[in-house]
C-alpha cells in the first residue's frame, strides 16, 4: 500500500513536485505514494495552512517541500525535520543517478537530470530539468541548480546558491 505524502507549497515549484511524486512507483508498479494533498496559504483546494504543519503534518507518511524560495524550503524542511517525518528525496524515472552519487533527503531531482559519478547533492536541494551536476561535483544544502545548468566536475556550489538557466559552472 501506497504512502500519504504531504507538500508544502502548491505553487509552479510544488505543481512540478506533484507531477515527479506521482510518477514514483516501486518495483511491482504501484503507486508510492497514494495521496499526495497540498498545504499552502494561497490555495483554496489545499488541506491547510503553513501555519497547520506539525498538526496537519501528523497525518502523512512523508513531507517534502515544494517551495523554490531556498530559504524558505530551509526554513520548512527544519520544521518538517523536528516532527521526526520522513522527508524524501524525490527523483524522477528518467533522471540518471550513478550509483556512487549520493542524494540527500528533501531533494528533488528533475525529468531528464544527471547526477554523475561520485557526486553529492545535499539536502533540500532543486536539481532542475536537463541539470548536469558532473562528476565530484558537490551541491551545497538548499541550493537551486536550474534547467540546463552544467556544474562541471569537481565543482563546488555553496549551499543556498541559486544557480540560472543555462549557466556553466566551472570544476578542477
Amino acid at each position: 500500500m501506497g504512502k500519504r505524502l504531504l507538500l508544502l507549497g502548491a505553487g509552479g515549484h510544488g505543481k512540478f513536485v506533484y507531477e515527479v511524486a506521482h510518477s514514483l512507483c516501486d518495483r511491482d508498479g504501484t503507486p508510492l505514494y497514494t495521496v499526495i494533498d497540498f498545504l499552502d496559504d494561497a490555495v483554496s483546494d489545499a488541506v491547510g495552512k503553513m501555519a497547520e504543519l506539525e498538526s496537519i503534518g501528523r497525518n502523512y507518511d512523508a513531507i517534502f517541500c515544494g517551495i523554490g524560495n531556498n530559504a524558505f524550503r530551509r526554513e520548512l524542511m527544519e520544521r518538517t525535520a523536528k516532527m521526526g517525518k520522513e522527508i524524501p528525496a524525490l527523483i524522477h524515472p528518467s533522471a540518471y543517478i550513478s550509483s556512487s552519487a549520493i542524494v540527500e533527503k528533501g531533494t528533488i531531482v528533475e525529468p531528464k537530470a544527471i547526477v554523475n559519478t561520485n557526486a553529492w547533492v545535499q539536502q533540500g536541494s532543486i536539481i532542475s530539468v536537463g541539470a548536469i551536476v558532473d562528476h565530484d561535483a558537490v551541491i551545497g544544502s538548499y541550493s537551486h541548480v536550474n534547467a540546463g545548468v552544467i556544474c562541471k566536475a569537481g565543482s563546488h556550489i555553496e549551499s543556498g546558491r541559486k544557480l540560472e538557466v543555462g549557466e556553466v559552472v566551472k570544476g578542477y
